[in-house]
């Protein structure tokens, strides 16, 4: 929904309007939602075959919708699928790119997106000339705002068929009860401070409490402590969280690119001299295994759970 209110607003600022694409087989009220952050209209592809996502046919539909609509702006959200699609799509429609941007684009003088280079140390503002333009949201950079308005929906038969479809799904694993970590509000971290894997329970038991999404650092993963669907860093998963915890973790400029996106950082370190503190909008100088079960106390306590 983060894309659609993006691409509501660059229609605002063009002069026309956003219509968002639905593929697959959804429920009704997940297609009321675009309408309730800015789009004038849905169209649906309720086509079963696409509720598994392939992105070369994802491409095709949407570059025939753009046909459609005669729309000029494509919006992504950039994620796993919109970093997989959009390249494709720009290639289809010749269309200009910009991935992550992080600000709505300047339409005063061309149409000038901004987005992080160099791992997050600086800006680069990109203007897209070409006459299709396609732009990826790096999420979590804008604040949802439900307008409560509605949108129309319509049906659309895409011109795809069973060749297209060059990908078959062996297996689906769903996993469920957790806050996937690239669209967490709230993001507890651990790092080799915490000793072991037998420790990580501190990260687990604060995350459960905040009802946030748990990561860790990269020496965390290449030591099989966790999983690196967790690792968030330059070389991992990059995070911009409301709030991000870092227990134990020192703070090298590889783990920052990854996290200094984030609205609020808090570090627990019982080294006054760990770099993060630099970084830190919030510091707890001080042991993780005595600071982090108060902390989880007193989220607990606050929130009347148990």
């Amino acid at each position: 929904m983060e894309a659609v209110q993006y691409g509501a607003k660059v229609a605002q600022q063009l002069g026309t309007t956003a219509t968002a694409l639905v593929l697959g087989e959804v429920a009704a009220e997940e297609l009321a939602l675009p309408g309730q952050y800015g789009a004038a209209k849905v169209l649906h592809v309720a086509d079963a075959r696409l509720n598994e996502l392939e992105t070369g046919v994802a491409a095709k539909i949407i570059a025939e919708a753009v046909g459609k609509e005669d729309a000029g702006v494509v919006i992504f959200s950039h994620n796993f699928s919109g970093r997989a699609i959009a390249p494709q799509l720009s290639a289809r429609l010749k269309a200009g790119l910009v991935a992550g941007a992080i600000a709505l684009p300047d339409t005063s003088n061309g149409f000038v997106v901004k987005k992080n280079v160099f791992s997050g140390k600086a800006f680069a503002n990109v203007n897209i000339t070409s006459p299709k333009k396609i732009v990826s949201v790096l999420p979590n950079t804008f604040s949802l705002e439900n307008t409560g308005g509605t949108a129309t929906v319509e049906p659309f038969a895409a011109t795809i068929s069973d060749s297209d479809f060059r990908v078959k799904p062996l297996k689906v694993e769903t996993v469920s009860g957790e806050v996937p970590l690239t669209e967490a509000e709230i993001v507890v971290s651990g790092g080799r401070g915490l000793k072991g894997p037998e420790n990580w329970g501190l990260v687990e038991d604060l995350a459960h409490a905040l009802g946030a999404a748990t990561a860790c650092s990269r020496p965390v993963a290449d030591a099989d402590w966790r999983p690196h669907h967790e690792h968030v860093g330059q070389t991992g998963f990059t995070v911009r969280p409301n709030l991000y915890v870092a227990i134990g973790i020192s703070g090298a400029i590889q783990h920052l690119a990854g996290v200094n996106g984030s609205k609020v950082i808090v570090v627990i370190n019982k080294d006054p001299e760990a770099p993060f503190f630099k970084a830190a909008d919030y510091g707890i100088v001080g042991d993780a295994f005595e600071v982090v079960p108060k902390l989880t106390e007193a989220v607990k306590k606050y929130k009347g759970i148990s």
